[in-house]
């Protein structure tokens, strides 16, 4: 991957001024002025995957909770208890001391690392569609593939409990991960009662993380803003889940991979392809091949594809049924990037 400097400065930017507020007011911060800092944008350079932002902060807050100690550790709020107690003043000063300081650590980090945030929330977010893909599909048990998977978190989604507030609760009461989603407008999303059959699951990724390996689930860990706890607490949890039950994951190019795996797929269950934020990852040409993969697929079984990927101003859930040689095209909602709330449309 090569990115110029002034692409990548107009990334740090965007990310600090959009995607940080109000989630991450460090991060936000960080952001902004690694944008107008050549060196550190040179080191940010070196990085192998996208986006750029998020890894480089990742690298540096993977670092710090590998107990490094320095003075900007205070300004991390995951890292020094109460926020009311992190440093105050202008983080950035130290961000760009530490950094220069550990540029052969960061480098390595970002050149050898990926963004594979794994975030179990987005589970509320995809449960609904799920649900939908079922009835449509004969409400028959899933045969699921994840693209994208990292470490297989979010294809244990049937394992977590949910609470939708006004919307209802679903998932096992005793379930350990529990997940909370705010409802926006008017209509509630269609919740499974019960939870729909699982026949079959596995996960796809260039890199998948063995939650098993400490140093690995520290990099999920990482990938969390500092400001957000709650997602650490969540991530914790889904951790121990996926060490009781270890999902089905397959190292390699999702697409080289697809075919094989399809092949696979047991007749009598609804086959359902998913992702989450990962298609912002692929190439132009990348993304190509994999519709056009999809489509050839398409045409001998009926099959479901759910997505979450950004779609101005905020992230979409979509659903592309192919059913019979036909294909349906379903915006079934707004939400979170991180899966917080939810406007089923």
């Amino acid at each position: 991957m090569s990115l110029s400097i002034e692409t990548l400065a107009h990334q740090f930017q965007r990310f600090g001024e959009r995607e940080c507020v109000p989630a991450s007011p460090l991060y936000g911060r960080l952001a902004v002025g690694i944008a107008g800092d050549a060196d550190l944008l040179a080191i940010a350079a070196l990085a192998q995957a996208r986006p750029v932002p998020n890894l480089f902060l990742a690298a540096v807050h993977f670092l710090l909770l590998q107990g490094i100690a320095r003075p900007l550790a205070a300004f991390y709020p995951d890292l020094v208890g109460d926020s009311q107690a992190s440093a105050s003043g202008d983080p950035f000063p130290l961000f760009r001391e530490f950094c220069l300081e550990y540029a052969a650590a960061i480098t390595s980090l970002v050149a050898t690392r990926r963004v594979q945030t794994n975030e179990v929330r987005r589970c509320a977010c995809l449960l609904p569609a799920f649900t939908v893909a079922a009835r449509r599909l004969g409400d028959r048990p899933l045969a699921l593939i994840e693209i994208g998977a990292s470490a297989g978190l979010n294809l244990l989604w049937d394992r977590y409990r949910y609470d939708y507030g006004a919307g209802g609760q679903c998932g096992a009461p005793s379930a350990p991960v529990r997940l909370a989603c705010k409802l926006r407008g008017e209509r509630l999303p269609p919740l499974p009662a019960p939870m729909p059959m699982v026949a079959t699951r596995v996960g796809l990724d260039l890199n998948p993380i063995d939650v098993r390996d400490g140093d690995a689930a520290l990099w999920l860990r990482a990938l969390i803003w500092p400001e957000q706890r709650d997602r650490v607490a969540l991530l914790a949890q889904a951790i121990e889940v996926a060490r009781q039950h270890p999902p089905p994951l397959l190292a390699g190019d999702a697409i080289a991979l697809l075919p094989g795996v399809l092949a696979k797929a047991p007749d009598d269950a609804a086959l359902c392809i998913y992702h989450s934020f990962t298609l912002n990852q692929f190439t132009a040409e990348a993304r190509a091949r994999f519709a056009a993969l999809i489509a050839e697929y398409a045409a001998q079984r009926n099959l479901a594809l759910i997505a979450i990927e950004w779609r101005e101003p905020y992230p979409s859930v979509d659903l592309s049924l192919f059913e019979e040689g036909a294909r349906t095209e379903l915006r079934l909602a707004h939400c979170d990037a991180h899966g917080s709330w939810i406007e089923w449309l």
